[in-house]
């Protein structure tokens, strides 16, 4: 089975035996979803870029696009829109028209995990992807991670270890040339326990328009 280069996973990318057996299920059960690893959205020479955790089953999983589909992304494109990152209307939905504005969206693996849950080795696998998006933003300055998986891939991806750079909200760590900014991850669970408030959120977003100014 031909193995995925480093830039983008294909549509059928075999790297993660679990996540193949999950993907080929939901294709059978929703054929009309997209069922296959979400690609980065957002323009290269973009100054910031957001990582994620993973593609929701309901949201990116079946829309194809990050963040779209769930609640999670209700939140965050509300967000970049009050703060000049995005323009047009959000609509859950890949053709709504929605464009970003000098930001791009990734997630730390790809593909849709049972549970939303990727294990250590899925995390390792789909880790070249993120890398290759990170150096092939030559503009980039700010990279956001959304919770600690998607901090200790990104550090990773950098070339250093998490231990150096401990995830905590809203905290700012430099690494080499670049900002990387902490939020806990913009999840229905962590709004609706209260972990992550709108406020707290758009707080980040505040630091980050400081950092990157229109």
């Amino acid at each position: 089975m031909p193995v995925p280069s480093t830039t983008e996973p294909g549509r059928d990318c075999p790297l993660c035996d679990r996540l193949v057996a999950f993907r080929l299920h939901w294709r059978a059960k929703e054929p009309g979803w997209h069922n296959a690893p979400v690609p980065s959205f957002g323009s290269m020479t973009a100054r910031l870029l957001i990582a994620g955790l993973a593609p929701g089953l309901q949201g990116a999983n079946r829309t194809g696009r990050p963040f779209t589909g769930d609640w999670a992304g209700d939140l965050l494109y509300e967000t970049l829109g009050d703060f000049g990152f995005a323009t047009g209307t959000y609509d859950e939905r890949p053709d709504d028209g929605l464009e970003l504005i000098d930001c791009r969206i990734t997630n730390a693996v790809r593909c849709v995990p049972p549970e939303n849950k990727p294990v250590g080795s899925e995390i390792a696998a789909c880790r070249p992807f993120l890398t290759h998006t990170i150096e092939e933003m030559e503009g980039l300055k700010v990279i956001l991670a959304l919770g600690k998986i998607g901090h200790d891939s990104v550090v990773t991806a950098l070339g250093e270890r998490p231990a150096r750079y401990r995830f905590a909200h809203h905290a700012q760590h430099r690494i080499g040339k670049l900002i990387l900014v902490d939020s806990y991850h913009c999840s229905r669970y962590n709004t609706n326990t209260g972990r992550l408030t709108t406020q707290m959120f758009r707080d980040v977003f505040q630091t980050i328009r400081g950092l990157l100014p229109a």
